[in-house]
């Protein structure tokens, strides 16, 4: 099994999800009239990383529920979390649920039958799911021989076999070395994606960076005989002393003028798929997501600092980036409609803090892929369910009935009254 741990990360709540549903949602059962819980019991939220930001938001019901009269009155009795609707619109898509699976790459950790699993249950829950970048410059396309379950045809395959009628969708990323590859060309004339262009269910994701190494392009590990193969396509460096080489790709340069002018391009040559435009946390974030939005993109995500990867400099994880509820507090004063983030979302507390901070869903990346690995049929779908229920919980429990009417009235900080959470 690949390794998916990561310091800090929850792992062991994770696949304690994968296997046991909702039911992971609340205490064992068989402590029911045993045990007394509180503030300081040990669970879940002790055993998770240190707080963040995010972390140390509380979500604060009002006692006073205006919303939750309304629906006692349109159902004609009190309403409870079973009430609440979590089908929502992401990015262009119908989605059962706020949630997406984020991009994953071309590593042995995501890929192989782990990458095609986790599409086949994404499609099945009718969730969007983000083909991450490399995956053809690396695997292939999946033509010609290539074995198909690493290839990003394999998994676009596995998805779209599973998917519900009027649910979900594929968005497939581009970066600068994917475009060498012409990696949206190749999608769009395919005939297997086909019925996700006719049915409007595919969109393209430019990305300018991620969250867990701003500022640098795609790097990935290969043996020399691999690297001699690539010959000056990229940049190589012999640095292990083992044979094997570092290949970095470079970022991709923006400004507001090109970003604008890339959205358009995309809309020009892709008129029938959604357009997204992933941003790395960087100090000009808010700035970055209005321009992407006014250009016309149909979804901006955010990836956090805390957000995963498959290879980056150590000096990067723990030092640069904003943490995502920084993002969210610089983009809290005018937030794209369509504000999908990321950035270790496991469990339903970020989730819904998220949502109120002005995200429309919110994507799965290290989660989704532990989950899968803890059962390659139905850890995935497992680990929603419990998810779902939370969010369901903790929606109602706010007075409110859809994940859309979250605000963030919702949510309150300790820095608001001068504490300061630590890390």
């Amino acid at each position: 099994m690949s390794d998916l741990s990561a310091p800090g990360f929850p792992e062991e709540e994770v696949r304690h999800r994968a296997r046991a549903g909702a039911a992971a949602a609340f205490p064992p059962a068989e402590e029911y009239g045993h045990v007394l819980f509180g503030a300081g019991q040990p669970g879940a939220a002790d055993r998770a990383a240190p707080p963040d930001a995010l972390d140390a938001l509380r979500i604060v019901p009002p006692l006073f529920l205006p919303q939750r009269l309304a629906k006692l009155i349109d159902l004609g009795r009190e309403p409870d979390y079973r009430d609440v609707e979590l089908a929502t619109v992401i990015g262009g898509f119908a989605s059962a649920l706020p949630v997406y699976v984020s991009a994953t790459g071309s590593t042995r950790a995501a890929g192989g039958d782990l990458g095609l699993a986790l599409s086949r249950q994404a499609g099945a829950l009718g969730i969007p799911m983000v083909i991450g970048e490399n995956v053809v410059p690396v695997n292939g396309y999946g033509r010609l021989g290539e074995a198909a379950d690493r290839t990003l045809l394999g998994r676009l395959r596995a998805y779209t076999e599973e998917l519900p009628d009027g649910l979900g969708g594929v968005a497939v990323q581009q970066s600068t070395e994917d475009a060498d590859a012409e990696v949206w060309n190749l999608v769009h004339s395919d005939p297997a994606a086909l019925p996700l262009l006719e049915s409007g269910r595919l969109a393209f994701e430019l990305k300018v960076g991620q969250g867990a190494k701003p500022g640098l392009g795609g790097m990935t590990v290969l043996e020399a005989e691999a690297a001699a193969a690539l010959g000056d396509r990229f940049g190589l460096d012999p640095l292990f002393g083992d044979g094997r080489v570092l290949r970095a790709a470079t970022p991709g340069t923006f400004t507001a003028e090109i970003l604008r002018q890339q959205i358009r391009l995309m809309r020009n040559n892709y008129p029938r798929v959604r357009i997204w435009v992933k941003l790395y946390p960087g100090r000009d974030v808010a700035e970055a997501a209005r321009v992407a939005h006014e250009a016309g993109a149909d979804a901006v995500v955010v990836d956090g600092a805390e957000g995963g990867t498959g290879w980056a400099p150590g000096v990067f994880l723990p030092h640069v980036g904003l943490p995502l509820a920084e993002c969210l507090r610089r983009l809290a004063v005018a937030p794209p409609p369509s504000l999908l983030v990321s950035g270790r979302i496991w469990e339903g507390a970020r989730a819904v803090k998220s949502l109120a901070s002005g995200a429309r869903a919110v994507g799965l990346g290290r989660a989704a892929l532990i989950a899968v690995a803890e059962d390659r049929e139905s850890g995935l779908r497992r680990f929603v369910d419990c998810l779902a229920l939370e969010l369901r919980l903790l929606i109602s429990a706010l007075g409110k009935y859809a994940p859309q009417a979250l605000d963030r009235e919702d949510v309150w900080s300790p820095e608001e009254c001068g504490i300061t959470a630590g890390r």
